[in-house]
């Protein structure tokens, strides 16, 4: 079981006025996925301070301040999935940290290190837990969490995922998130639209992890190693995501990607520093740090 800091008073407020969460505050199913899907909605995925050389802290109170106090910022997985458990535990859940190996695109699950963050959640009374996980800066990622069960199709906010068993050397079963992704006429996947009926799809791989509980030190290990490591994509270029009301807005360093529930995908390449700002504070409500350097 995850155990943390209780919050200071007026902290646990904070995090919900950031997220617009109004309903109840207790340990059931239909608190967990709403305030799961509140916080993915309202805050953003964003790697702006391993960009400009500072190692993001994990700490509580820190992360309150950064992603709730703040309201103009957001974080990478492991604050994001830091904070919520840390939420969750004081809504009286039980929650265990995993870490998972994002295999997106990956030949070979073995090819990727385990270097996200996820979350196991035990709900009272339910049949099984359920993965959570507001971190994933991706497509592809949850919105709502899954229970941890194989072969069952979830669909949540618009997007369709389920969890399989995949072979592996080691004595723990492997899971894997998969994620719809709906093919256009040009053979791209694309993420399925809200009807999940757009176009031949095919179920994409998202992480990989098994049931290990991980702990604290743990994460601020693999945090600075992502933060500081010359070869991390995460302190090279800018990284931001957020879900919109219509779909998925990403920058990708100078690439601005906005893929609509409908199927359809937008790109534009942004020119300058002046640009990136003024999209990343109009388009992500994100203001940027001073002495951050976006492009190359």
């Amino acid at each position: 079981m995850f155990e943390t800091t209780p919050f200071a008073p007026g902290e646990l407020d904070a995090y919900f006025r950031r997220i617009g969460w109004e309903g109840d505050r207790r340990a059931d199913a239909v608190t967990l996925r709403g305030v799961h899907l509140a916080h993915s909605r309202a805050i953003p995925f964003e790697n702006l301070d391993p960009l400009r050389g500072t190692v993001p802290s994990l700490a509580p109170g820190d992360l309150i301040a950064k992603l709730a106090r703040g309201g103009r910022r957001g974080g990478y997985c492991y604050e994001h999935n830091t904070l919520f458990a840390a939420v969750l535990e004081a809504l009286g859940f039980d929650v265990t940290l995993l870490t998972a190996r994002v295999v997106v695109g990956a030949q070979r699950f073995e090819e990727r290190p385990r270097t996200h963050m996820a979350l196991l959640v035990e709900v009272p009374g339910a049949p099984r837990p359920y993965l959570a996980d507001v971190g994933f800066g991706a497509p592809g990622a949850l919105l709502e969490p899954v229970p941890l069960a194989t072969d069952v199709e979830c669909h949540a906010a618009g997007r369709r995922h389920r969890l399989v068993h995949a072979p592996h050397r080691g004595p723990l079963e492997l899971w894997v998130l998969q994620a719809r992704r709906e093919l256009g006429a040009d053979g791209a996947a694309r993420a399925s639209g809200a009807d999940g009926a757009s176009g031949e799809g095919a179920w994409q791989a998202q992480y990989a992890f098994t049931l290990e509980p991980f702990e604290r030190p743990d994460y601020e290990v693999i945090n600075w190693h992502i933060a500081t490591n010359p070869r991390s994509p995460f302190n090279r270029r800018a990284y931001v995501q957020r879900v919109t009301p219509d779909g998925h807005l990403l920058l990708d360093g100078p690439l601005l990607t906005e893929s609509h529930a409908d199927g359809t995908v937008e790109q534009r390449e942004l020119t300058d520093e002046t640009e990136v700002r003024r999209v990343l504070d109009e388009r992500f409500g994100i203001a940027v740090p001073d002495g951050t350097r976006l492009l190359p």
